[in-house]
């Protein structure tokens, strides 16, 4: 079965591109007539949720699209309702979070080696063992960051599976439901050719595309 992508066109190549390396079919929309031939949706990367939605003033946020949050909540919704798999990235597990009930940090007090500088940020990454992350790569990784948000606290349901150094939220598994978020970039790490000392999201992005 295909993998909703859950964005806009002009914004999503690198998914596109990801899941093509992985002989994944897809399709990118936001409003499709028909979620019957999608096995699993991919919440993907980009600006700030509403902070309406944590119940927050505007503290910070940015690029902020209140269409684009309604129907990415939306489809999250049915999938959750039909049992399907989810994966956000970025934007994508932030948004995951809000929807069970969890609330954001809108600017955090290290988005500095966090935000995007004209490429992604490096940092290491320390996985909860016995977490499916943990068995993708490791007790440890290198990750590649490029946001200014983050997890403040996870919702009801979500276990928090990674973390970097400085205490930011990079990973969240759901203890019932097959829904994963990453804070940082499998998309972009998994192309070719790769930086072969970075954790290869191919591998996260492939095992999402297989266990539809």
């Amino acid at each position: 079965m295909k993998i909703l992508i859950a964005g806009i066109p002009e914004h999503t190549a690198n998914y596109e591109r990801a899941l093509s390396l992985c002989h994944a079919a897809f399709e990118t929309d936001l409003h499709p007539a028909d979620l019957s031939s999608f096995g699993g949706l991919l919440l993907p990367g980009g600006g700030d949720i509403h902070p309406s939605w944590f119940g927050q003033e505007d503290q910070g946020s940015l690029s902020v699209d209140r269409e684009l949050d309604r129907a990415q909540f939306a489809l999250l919704g049915a999938f959750l309702s039909a049992g399907r798999p989810v994966l956000g990235i970025c934007r994508g597990m932030q948004l995951i979070n809000v929807f069970f009930g969890g609330s954001l940090i809108q600017h955090l007090p290290s988005a500095n080696i966090h935000r995007w500088d004209g490429q992604d940020q490096i940092h290491p990454a320390d996985c909860l063992p016995g977490s499916l992350l943990s068995l993708l790569y490791g007790s440890t990784c290198l990750i590649n960051s490029a946001h200014h948000q983050g997890v403040r606290t996870a919702a009801p349901g979500l276990t928090v599976t990674q973390t970097s150094p400085d205490g930011v939220i990079e990973g969240l598994e759901h203890s019932t439901m097959p829904v994963l978020g990453v804070q940082w970039h499998p998309e972009r790490t998994g192309m070719s050719p790769r930086r072969t000392d970075l954790a290869d999201g191919g591998i996260l992005i492939r095992y999402f595309a297989e266990h539809l």
